[in-house]
């Protein structure tokens, strides 16, 4: 028999919802799947424990447990001892180690990435102009003002993690699920180094100036709500991007030659 809660409403805020209905553990499951589709819960994200889960779902802890049983099953969500329970790994690796240390190596590969990314980001921009909600508006714009200090306290790492955290919130504004999960994957890649270089992307302007107002332009259109400008800072920033690098490689390039003639001078 499932547990009855006397409880209202959970606040607006709350990620799960009570259950009301008899098909307790199927509802469970069904709350917790709809998360996971639309990028809400993501691969590798802890549940809250189970004492708390079932607080928020109004359910009794055993119609709980029989709800994560059914989620295991199906390949949502892993149990691991003493940790807890997490998202199970669902798109994969975008790119094996190998794969990928192979792309920091190769050049034209590397420019393909930049490629592919230029369209998705404008395909995000355009539809997070369209969809984003209020509670989106407010992230982007506490990213661009944490941007923003990052660069006029000179905190490279707080900059790092900004850029990372505006292009997510985007692509997360989209509210198109499968965007959501394929570029979570990609920005996998940039977080570990392999397709970025931040200190290229100061060669044009030598200060991050650019990147930073690229940056604003892109998050204050999606606020503003103006498709065409969110979907043209997105291409301009990832031209500058590709750009930037293109300096940046050759500048090593003309280094290490320099270097060589000195050696033979010397």
């Amino acid at each position: 028999m499932s547990a009855k809660s006397d409880a209202g409403p959970m606040p607006a805020t709350t990620l799960f919802e009570q259950i009301g209905h008899e098909s307790v553990a199927d509802a469970a499951v069904a709350q917790v799947e709809d998360l996971i589709a639309s990028g809400i819960l993501r691969q590798g994200r802890k549940l809250p424990s189970e004492r708390e889960l079932a607080e928020m779902l109004g359910i009794s802890r055993p119609k709980l447990r029989e709800a994560l049983k059914l989620l295991e099953d199906r390949g949502l969500v892993v149990s691991k001892h003493g940790e807890g329970t997490f998202v199970a790994a669902l798109t994969g690796q975008a790119m094996l180690p190998a794969l990928l240390a192979l792309y920091g190596r190769h050049e034209p590969a590397f420019f393909d990435y930049l490629e592919y990314r230029r369209e998705q980001e404008r395909f995000a921009a355009r539809l997070a102009a369209t969809r984003a909600t209020k509670a989106d508006k407010q992230r982007i714009s506490d990213i661009l003002s944490e941007m923003e200090r990052a660069w006029k306290a000179k905190d490279d790492d707080a900059e790092r993690k900004a850029d990372h955290a505006l292009h997510a919130a985007i692509v997360d504004a989209s509210q198109n699920a499968t965007l959501i999960h394929m570029m979570t994957s990609i920005y996998e890649l940039t977080k570990q180094g392999v397709f970025y270089n931040r200190a290229f992307l100061k060669a044009i302007d030598g200060s991050g100036k650019t990147l930073l107002d690229q940056h604003t332009k892109l998050g204050r259109a999606v606020i503003d709500g103006d498709v065409q400008t969110a979907e043209e800072a997105a291409g301009e920033h990832l031209d500058f991007v590709e750009e930037s690098f293109r300096i940046g490689i050759e500048q090593q390039r003309r280094e290490v030659l320099a270097e060589k003639r000195r050696l033979l001078s010397d």
